[in-house]
């Protein structure tokens, strides 16, 4: 006896999406079941559900198609002519859904079996070091690659989709990017124990600060331009060096003064290599930032990094 005879002349609909004249994927699934056990009790026992399930869903299919598909007796359940032939293609499509499931699987690993980050040189430098680490512990078969660069630099990256996740140290999120705070810095003046201002008794004036050449980081980097915030205008370059362990080392052979992190100078302060300026009147606070594209969240190991930052 059919289970559909109230269905069997039902004519799905002709217009409307792909979507709504083709089964799901778990009804079709379901038919294969029923094919290869004769049973609808046992093709919902197999897949995880209950035989009324089974049966609805059935009966919804046969609806949507127009035909009938299972007759059911005592003795099991058996496909009808027209219930073999679309079983037939019911298998096609499952077998391809199969295979699309397995490359989107390897496109997942291959995605997450690398990260490329792109952060600005006191972070890459002083910071991403432990988180890498950390990560590594995680996630031992990711590998990673670092671009350090200035801030300007790092935003280019992520923009042109060559770095998954970024850091950069400026006052400002670069146009194009989601940020998150991660940490917070200060920058300090620093000069060789030789320099004059090391012998002072009092702290540095703001404005004195200001006529004053540095030795500074290139234009784009974070520093850069939170100390040109702080001083209300261009800081005065005695040199422009790209890269935070160039400026260290010229302020070490007693070239000039400097504005630098303070997670940058911790060493060479403990060793009397450089010594710290107390500035009166100037606010050198910064916040420290995770960035990406705009409405593109981290995912994989970008995320798993993200989340060590702030840790």
């Amino acid at each position: 006896m059919s289970t559909t005879d109230d269905h069997a002349g039902d004519r799905p609909p002709a217009t409307g999406s792909l979507a709504h004249r083709v089964p799901d994927l778990g009804a079709l699934e379901l038919l294969l079941a029923v094919a290869r056990l004769g049973s609808l009790g046992g093709a919902a026992r197999e897949l995880g559900i209950t035989q009324p399930a089974a049966s609805s869903r059935i009966r919804s299919m046969e609806r949507q198609l127009g035909v009938a598909l299972v007759d059911r007796s005592p003795r099991g359940s058996r496909l009808t002519g027209a219930g073999a032939l679309v079983t037939d293609w019911a298998r096609r499509i499952v077998e391809a859904a199969e295979a699309f499931d397995a490359g989107a699987q390897a496109l997942r690993d291959r995605r997450d079996s690398r990260l490329r980050v792109a952060a600005s040189m006191t972070i890459a430098e002083y910071l991403l070091p432990g988180w890498l680490i950390a990560l590594r512990a995680e996630r031992p078969d990711t590998a990673v690659s670092l671009h350090a660069g200035n801030s300007a630099a790092v935003a280019e990256r992520l923009l042109s989709g060559e770095a998954d996740l970024g850091f950069v140290e400026g006052l400002t999120v670069p146009a194009g990017l989601d940020s998150a705070v991660i940490a917070h810095d200060r920058l300090i003046v620093v000069t060789a124990p030789s320099h004059a201002w090391a012998r002072r008794r009092g702290p540095l004036a703001a404005a004195e600060l200001a006529a004053t050449p540095l030795i500074l980081r290139e234009t784009g980097s974070g520093t850069r331009q939170v100390l040109d915030a702080a001083l209300g205008g261009p800081a005065r370059p005695l040199m422009e060096l790209s890269s935070t362990t160039a400026v260290k080392a010229a302020v070490v052979s007693g070239a000039g003064p400097a504005v630098l992190s303070e997670l940058a100078v911790g060493e060479e302060l403990a060793m009397r290599r450089l010594v710290r300026i107390p500035v009166h009147g100037i606010a050198l606070a910064r916040d420290l930032r995770a960035v990406w594209p705009t409405g593109h969240r981290p995912t994989g190991p970008a995320r798993d990094l993200l989340s060590l930052t702030r840790g």
